[in-house]
């Protein structure tokens, strides 16, 4: 016990004289190179969190404008081998009176053609401006309030009440927004807002004017032309009000689990598909962002072997110029594990100081600017995804290998027999 106690009080008085030492030497230290190391560590911190931040942010832009724009909190959709929603009516009575529902939508779809520029074919052998699209119905308040639709319009105005013979058309459907050369996916030419386009669906042809273009991100948005749902209602002769889509954005802090097991337990399983977003998100997109966070741990690493490499060559350089000075120290009777201490606090030091100079950058700066002003990728508005439990882990990692590369150059110049090291030998 006594031999226990004799040990403890051993390391407590190297550590004690090591953090001496250590912040005798970063006082002494070129100031020019101390801010350099630091630098380079919260340039290495940054690179851990900031690289796998944007690339995980990337697919969570798809994913969050996915959830915005179409799916809301909970979805319901068209069983297999069906073609709409059978008794939507009382499905969206249901809907309405969860105590959780804050908002909802519900949307009529049908295949159809649309056509545009038809009026100035010449030539009836000239080939058509016409592209396939799904063709939506909506109320515009009720969807806005869902889904914001309103903000993604790029160009011309959203839809009102009053807007019968108007629609908007998706920006993936208009060549100037989407040029592809492919005989298998066919674009509008020429078409913009005030032109007169001709939709058919259901063998039914009607003309409409194009109001505004919808830009989101979302291919099933995007690839969509939308007009109000009792336009859409008359072309396809569906007077039982049977939907398509009804989408469902919840009062905060909801478990959307809990209001799928209660629409369930009310019987609407038995003619839709209820999913809650997580359930609904498709595969590829999970898929992707593992993958993108796997290349960004990758990218991080190669940064974190650098800054190791770097804590090492400096201290093994400082420990080599000071040889003659540590040869001294244990000369006079300090022991080697102080001296090894001191430089493990020397490396702690520039570690803290760069990791903590980042997390100020990165949460006071970075975050919300990004959040603020997304990236504007082609297929997403991606933001920067540094979760606090992700970062805290990657600061653990970057201490850790800080601490031990600057322990091992220390090691290895501390075990050089002491009158070497005071010779310079």
């Amino acid at each position: 016990m006594q031999k226990q106690k004799t040990k403890f009080e051993d390391l407590l008085i190297s550590v004690k004289l090591g953090f001496f030492l250590a912040f005798r030497q970063i006082r002494r230290s070129n100031k020019t190179t101390t801010a350099l190391i630091i630098f380079i560590m919260t340039l290495t911190f940054l690179n851990l969190v900031v690289v796998r931040g944007v690339l995980v942010g990337l697919i969570q832009g798809v994913v969050d404008v996915q959830k915005e724009i179409y799916f809301g909190d909970l979805f319901i959709s068209v069983p297999n081998k069906k073609d709409f929603i059978e008794n939507s009516p009382n499905i969206i009575e249901i809907v309405k009176n969860l105590p959780w529902t804050e908002s909802y939508t519900a949307r009529y779809t049908y295949g159809g053609k649309i056509e545009g520029t038809y009026k100035e074919k010449v030539n009836y052998t000239d080939k058509a401006n016409e592209a396939g699209a799904t063709i939506a119905g909506i109320n515009p308040e009720m969807e806005d309030k869902v889904s914001h639709l309103s903000s993604k319009v790029v160009e011309g105005s959203y839809l009102t009440s009053d807007d019968a013979d108007s629609v908007l058309i998706g920006a993936y459907l208009l060549k100037k927004y989407l040029e592809i050369e492919s005989s298998a996916f066919q674009t509008l030419e020429n078409v913009d807002v005030g032109s007169k386009v001709r939709l058919t669906i259901k063998g039914n042809t009607k003309e409409f004017t194009v109001k505004g273009v919808l830009k989101t991100k979302v291919d099933e948005i995007d690839l969509r032309v939308v007009m109000l749902d009792s336009t859409l209602r008359n072309m396809i002769g569906r007077t039982d009000y049977n939907v398509n889509e009804i989408a469902i954005i919840t009062k905060p802090g909801t478990d959307p689990l809990v209001v799928k097991e209660a629409l369930l337990r009310s019987g609407v399983g038995t003619t839709a598909k209820v999913q809650t977003f997580d359930e609904g998100m498709p595969k590829f997109v999970k898929d992707m962002k593992n993958t993108f966070a796997l290349l960004g741990n990758i990218v991080g690493s190669i940064g974190l072997v650098v800054a190791s490499i770097t804590i090492f060559i400096v201290i093994f350089v400082n420990a080599i110029t000071r040889r003659k000075f540590i040869g001294i120290l244990k000369g006079i009777g300090i022991s080697s594990r102080a001296i090894e201490i001191a430089y493990v606090f020397q490396s702690l030091f520039y570690a803290t100081l760069g990791i903590g100079i980042g997390l100020l950058i990165l949460y006071g700066f970075l975050v919300p600017f990004v959040e603020a002003h997304p990236i504007k990728f082609p297929f997403s508005d991606g933001i920067l995804v540094a979760e606090v439990s992700a970062t805290a882990w990657r600061v653990v990692l970057l201490a850790l290998a800080t601490l031990i590369a600057g322990y091992v150059p220390a090691r290895i110049v501390v075990k050089k027999n002491t009158l070497d090291s005071i010779l310079g030998r």
